[in-house]
């Protein structure tokens, strides 16, 4: 999906990604992780175009993505932010609408099947019964959910969140989680995203980048990443595992 050769971005005279080549594999879920500052919301700022390199490549299927137009780029990408702009007076059907507006034809109108395709996106996450709500009375857990609804409509290949549990409990955000995995097997969605937890990202990920002092330090399945000796290189601190009795997934604590 993405391919990054020599990558690299500079804010004045400091570096806050040193250059980076990667590849993103169509149809995975795959996690970007560190501590702050490390470099991870450069990265997806870049993949998502909401910042340029300095230098080096970004490719969106071995094509340049400033080569793309914007209409061209949203038809393949969908971007959410850390922190989304404000919705007040805006309902959860008419959010989710936005998403087609990549899409809209030459008189700029929604169609039968605009409306059609926006039905679909908010029975995906669940949230029918309040599709006319307003955006700004859901809860947290809710409102995360009618984004993704946004992003579904826009029918794109691949869908960049950055942070998207940031503000979430944890039983919100493996609600969350729990839906963008679903998302990502039944539709072959191309997921990466940004997240802190480590455990919840190597529950849902097909693939982890672990970034510090932006730079990539290790890359690979979760099973590979999930040891001690690469979680104290990550995060700084001595962290332990465990395995869970019921999943035999290995769960990490700090010592």
């Amino acid at each position: 999906m993405f391919t990054l050769v020599d990558a690299a971005f500079q804010a004045g005279e400091r570096t806050i990604l040193h250059p980076t080549s990667l590849s993103f594999a169509e149809g995975q879920v795959t996690t970007l992780l560190g501590h702050n500052g490390s470099g991870k919301s450069t990265l997806i700022k870049l993949l998502s175009r909401q910042q340029a390199a300095s230098q080096g490549q970004v490719l969106l299927q071995s094509q340049p993505v400033e080569a793309l137009s914007a209409r061209d780029f949203a038809l393949k990408v969908a971007y959410l932010p850390q922190h989304p702009p404000l919705t007040d007076g805006v309902t959860v059907r008419e959010l989710v609408r936005f998403g087609r507006y990549p899409w809209k034809g030459a008189l700029g109108r929604y169609s039968a099947e605009d409306e059609q395709l926006v039905d679909e996106a908010i029975e995906r996450v669940g949230l029918v019964a309040f599709a006319n709500r307003f955006v700004s009375t859901l809860s947290g857990g809710e409102r995360q959910r009618a984004w993704v609804a946004m992003l579904l409509a826009q029918r794109s290949q691949c869908i960049l969140l950055d942070e998207p549990t940031s503000a979430l409990d944890v039983a919100h955000q493996y609600e969350l989680l729990s839906l963008i995995r679903e998302l990502n097997q039944s539709l072959g969605l191309t997921v990466i995203m940004v997240l802190h937890d480590i455990n919840m990202a190597a529950r849902f990920s097909d693939h982890l980048i672990a970034m510090h002092s932006g730079a990539v330090l290790a890359s690979g399945a979760p099973e590979d990443l999930m040891k001690e000796s690469v979680l104290a290189s990550v995060y700084g601190v001595p962290l332990g595992l465990f395995t869970h009795p019921e999943t035999g997934q290995p769960i990490s604590y700090v010592r």
